[in-house]
């Protein structure tokens, strides 16, 4: 008895197919992939690439003004090469950049750990069954969907020598002046804004947790504290490191919420970006430039290192490995 053996599928040009490459890719794949992100990648080396060398450009230059050879004022651009990264370092520009420094890094440190615990306890609030939880969700939500601006202005009212915020502690504190005290405000507004946005994400873990898992626990005598150690941070791990990733990529960059709530030219509140725009608005472009590069080198050396050492796999890799693996176990199992 003959048997039969179908023909192949031809493609519509009428060629054979393509045979896969080792690697499960086709051939020509590749090209098409490029071409299908050409676009998107036209438009981040417009958006991102030309902006970054532009800056870097620029921060080897610097405006001076003098004398020319026959006795007027000439002003213009000189090159200075790394002048303007050296003097971050001494003098009165050091001071004010080391102060940028030291404040932006304990707005993030201090704002991100506030967040992240108020976050949690949030998501964890916003998780459990009872009646109007639909409701405490919203109201949650709110003042992260308020604009940054207006969050800034609501809470300069409330911080005024006779505002609300005086009123409740029975004392009259300078919040908007030089001191700690404008640090305290800034950060009050802070956590009090972006909480939510981590609680919203980590909620977002918390629901794909089966329900099953926690029957089990409370079958074995687990109780709320040992779900919460064994269960439910070790299964929101990932979600809670990329949301806490989020904000220390934000809070490095913080920027219009000190500018709005305690205003420009504040030693106690003057971050990075606060710095760089100051010496832009001074038309003192080389040094604005300098900064900004110091803050971007700032943001992704701290964002490189929270995914090397903390492990938050940002990009899926180890979801991919993983079926990866079980493909190759079942090529394999078929073979066999």
């Amino acid at each position: 008895m003959s048997t039969i053996t179908a023909a192949p599928p031809r493609r519509p040009d009428g060629q054979p197919p393509r045979k896969p490459k080792p690697g499960g890719r086709i051939s020509g794949e590749g090209r098409m992939a490029a071409l299908l992100l050409s676009p998107t990648l036209l438009v981040l080396g417009l958006v991102i690439a030309y902006p970054l060398v532009s800056a870097l450009y620029q921060s080897l230059f610097r405006e001076e003004s003098g004398l020319d050879e026959n006795g007027f004022v000439a002003e213009g651009e000189s090159f200075v090469g790394l002048a303007n990264y050296t003097d971050l370092l001494v003098g009165e520009s050091g001071q004010r950049f080391l102060n940028a420094l030291g404040n932006t890094t304990f707005f993030t440190i201090t704002t991100v750990t506030l967040e992240t615990v108020l976050g949690l306890c949030l998501a964890l609030a916003m998780n459990r069954a009872f009646r109007g939880r639909g409701l405490l969700r919203a109201s949650i939500l709110i003042p992260w969907a308020i604009p940054t601006a207006v969050s800034g202005l609501l809470w300069r009212w409330i911080f005024q020598s006779d505002g609300i915020a005086n009123t409740l502690i029975g004392t009259e504190i300078l919040w908007t002046a030089e001191g700690f005290q404008a640090k305290a405000a800034v950060i009050i507004a802070e956590v009090w804004k972006t909480a939510p946005f981590i609680g919203l994400l980590v909620l977002a873990g918390m629901q794909v947790i089966p329900a099953e898992v926690y029957e089990a626990a409370r079958i074995d005598g687990a109780g709320w504290w040992r779900q919460l150690g064994s269960i439910t941070l070790p299964l929101v791990k990932p979600t809670l490191l990329v949301a806490v990733l989020f904000r220390l990529l934000d809070a490095l960059r913080m920027f219009d919420l000190p500018f709005v709530l305690i205003g420009p030219g504040k030693q106690s509140v003057e971050t990075l970006s606060m710095l760089a725009w100051d010496e832009s608005n001074q038309l003192r472009y080389g040094s604005a430039s300098a900064f900004a590069i110091i803050l971007f080198l700032y943001v992704a050396v701290v964002a490189i290192a929270f995914v090397k050492i903390l492990g938050a796999d940002v990009a899926g890799t180890k979801e991919l490995r993983t079926l990866r693996k079980a493909g190759t176990s079942r090529k394999a199992k078929a073979v066999s």
